[in-house]
């Protein structure tokens, strides 16, 4: 069932049933009300005739044709009334009571005794409903007479009758008219769905490039279309970023295995001597260890994409982690003609892996050294700022481009001058160091100018005090 036909149904009897309702409730309050009006007529019309009874001194002794004469109101033709005498036997009566010929009731005689009015209801054969009150008249505290107003309620009666009528004709047209309204107001409502749901059905076809128009109003229907508006381009950059990671990683793929499909072609033309095919193997054996490291490097990002990458949450003493390494850079740096030195060492303990900082400095002294000068220089140092560590590791190599200080963190991204300054290097590298640091809530900053070097700076907040 299509939505706007269930929005318009459940509207429709919420309305029917809130209508029912309130129906039901209007017409016993206009029926309760027209009963109060009625009972405080009777008990005016009642009251009046007592009091005057007693202030003009014709008790105990009643006369009908004088007590009409005096009391005309007692006579009223929308009301009758009846004299009792203490046996419950007609004293005197008005002259329409004939067409009603009402008895005074044991409930109401005994009530009368103890000296308190009551209202009575009564129907007849072939007649409407009366309401009656029966009020005591005493005279030195013995009861004399009970007087009896009365009326018909035929005109209540069609009153209320009139009134259901009305109301159950219009009941069904307020109905008509507000599931109309509702059906109008539904389709209001969904239009911005169906525009979502055709952009769904567009970019379900491949165009990501397909955005939903921002209603005025930043209600439901607004912040709906600006979620997946937000969501859409967050899949459109993943998708970008996945083509643009597919085609990197096949370029860095292809192109040892394309110097290795030519040395060996070139080697197998013609018969060569040992020593060539020994230098073809050794060449092709260097290209091997580059795939490997890539396809390594491609693992380990896959697991830590897929959070299956453990990862240890300790104290760590990086001074200690720092001398570690600087030692291990001493060795590689002594090959390539590169000096690291230490400079300003702080005590410093952060919370995490000691491995994977570990692989994080590793990484970024190596890349110092591999983009420095011949004869230049690496330097390491680590400071305490406040409530983080601060770990520096500065060159004088070939720096990097302000423009590209983002971009380097970006799988496979290198830069020209990189590529131009040496063949070696997978372009993973930093975005591993980068993956590590935001896996400890830190960062990797960058601070370069081309030709003047680069200073890498991980920050890392402090491991909390023991208590």
């Amino acid at each position: 069932m299509p939505l706007r036909v269930r929005l318009t149904l459940w509207y429709g009897s919420a309305l029917a049933l809130v209508l029912i309702i309130f129906s039901v409730v209007l017409y016993a309050m206009t029926a309760r009300n027209l009963r109060d009006a009625v009972d405080e007529s009777l008990e005016d019309t009642a009251t009046i005739a007592v009091r005057s009874l007693e202030e003009r001194g014709f008790l105990p002794l009643l006369n009908e044709r004088e007590l009409l004469s005096q009391f005309p109101e007692l006579a009223r033709i929308d009301k009758f009334f009846q004299i009792f005498s203490p046996s419950g036997t007609i004293t005197i009566s008005s002259p329409n009571i004939k067409h009603h010929d009402v008895p005074l009731s044991r409930t109401a005689l005994e009530t009368a005794f103890s000296g308190h009015s009551i209202f009575e209801s009564a129907k007849y054969p072939n007649e409407p409903p009366l309401r009656v009150i029966s009020v005591p008249i005493m005279y030195r505290g013995n009861l004399l007479y009970i007087v009896q107003v009365g009326t018909s309620m035929e005109t209540v009666g069609e009153t209320l009758r009139r009134f259901l009528i009305l109301l159950v004709v219009a009941m069904p047209i307020a109905l008509a008219v507000s599931l109309a309204g509702g059906w109008f107001l539904a389709g209001r409502a969904l239009r911005p769905v169906d525009e979502i749901t055709l952009a769904a059905q567009r970019i379900a076809a491949g165009d990501l490039t397909q955005r939903l128009g921002m209603p005025p109003a930043q209600d439901e229907i607004g912040r709906l279309a600006a979620t997946f508006n937000n969501m859409i381009g967050r899949l459109d950059a993943s998708f970008r970023q996945i083509r643009q990671f597919t085609s990197d990683a096949s370029h860095e793929l292809r192109t040892p295995l394309t110097v290795m499909k030519g040395e060996t072609d070139l080697i197998l033309r013609r018969p060569r001597p040992l020593e060539d095919y020994k230098g073809v193997l050794e060449s092709n054996l260097e290209e091997i260890d580059r795939m490997t490291r890539i396809v390594d490097e491609l693992l380990f990002l896959s697991r830590a994409d897929m959070g299956e990458v453990k990862m240890e949450a300790l104290p760590v003493a990086l001074e200690a982690l720092v001398e570690d390494v600087h030692r291990q850079a001493r060795l590689l740096g002594h090959d390539r003609n590169i000096e690291v030195v230490l400079g300003t060492i702080m005590p410093v303990v952060v919370q995490g892996d000691d491995l994977r900082l570990r692989e994080l400095l590793l990484n970024l002294v190596e890349n110092a050294m591999k983009y420095s000068h011949p004869g230049g220089k690496v330097e390491i140092s680590l400071l305490r700022e406040r409530q983080e560590a601060r770990l520096a590791i500065t060159d004088h190599g070939i720096g990097i481009a302000p423009s590209d200080h983002k971009k380097i963190f970006q799988r496979f991204f290198r830069t020209d001058v990189a590529r131009a300054h040496t063949k070696k290097g997978t372009g993973l590298g930093l975005a591993i160091c980068a993956w590590i640091a935001d896996l400890h809530n830190g960062r990797v900053e960058v601070q370069s100018e081309l030709g003047q070097g680069s200073i890498f700076t991980v920050v890392l907040p402090l491991a909390p005090s023991p208590p």
